[in-house]
């Protein structure tokens, strides 16, 4: 008799979840790239000078 409406209430839940995970997709698209430093070219000038040889008396 009651079986039309026990379904409702896990829909419900199911909806939320289902923007929740769409959300979190969402954000890591966006951000993902910045957080886990995806993209990021880090460019490391090294200027290695051989050190000058000790003066000889």
């Amino acid at each position: 008799m009651g079986d039309g409406d026990g379904g409702s209430g896990s829909t419900g839940v199911v909806a939320v979840l289902v923007i929740f995970i769409i959300v979190i997709v969402l954000a890591l698209v966006l951000f993902g790239g910045r957080l886990f430093g995806g993209g990021k070219t880090t460019k490391v000038d090294v200027n290695v000078g051989t050190p000058s040889a000790p003066a000889s008396k």
